[in-house]
């Protein structure tokens, strides 16, 4: 790669092999919800990896994650032996949570809604599975390792938390400023 400078905010750029260009902005990041919950063992510590209490923890999680971005979030889990009960404190503003049928799995799912969205612009896929990667980076996703997006939520919500704490200082100082 020729020696070019980097745009300041990267993350919304990409290589085509001559310059950075500007990426596509992101219409929805779908989840591989076991593949996300293996990789974290500190959400829902102790729990067991396929249990309620783990997915409860993801979505949780997930929320805030989808608040602090503003990315629309989709969870596939695969249905088999999954209680598909809705999760508590789900309302409809947070993640969208997907369970596959019999005779189906979550990357069956996550790969036809990557390609559904193409029209609409680009998917991130979270999975740490590799055919599943190779899948939907051929239909023209984007895709990211649990390890990564997990890196990716701590700044998220890392950067969100700075940026209150800023606002409430703003707020406290213009409180107390004398008028």
């Amino acid at each position: 790669m020729p020696n070019v400078t980097r745009p300041a905010n990267f993350g919304l750029w990409t290589w085509d092999g001559n310059d950075y260009v500007p990426r596509m902005a992101l219409v929805r990041i779908l989840v591989d919800g076991y593949s996300l919950l293996h990789k974290w063992p500190e959400l829902a510590a102790g729990a067991p990896r396929h249990s309620e209490t783990a997915r409860e923890a993801l979505v949780e999680m997930l929320t805030q994650y989808q608040d602090a971005c503003g990315t629309p979030v989709t969870i596939f889990f695969d249905g088999t032996g999954a209680r598909r009960s809705k999760p508590k404190n789900h309302d409809g503003g947070a993640v969208e949570i997907l369970f596959s049928s019999s005779g189906q799995t979550a990357d069956d799912l996550i790969e036809r809604a990557a390609h559904r969205f193409q029209a609409y612009g680009e998917v991130l896929v979270v999975t740490d599975d590799f055919a599943e990667r190779d899948t939907v980076g051929g239909l023209g996703g984007s895709v990211a390792s649990c390890a990564n997006f997990i890196r990716m939520i701590g700044q998220a919500l890392g950067d969100l938390q700075e940026d209150l704490n800023q606002h409430n200082r703003a707020a406290r100082n213009a409180f107390w400023r004398p008028h």
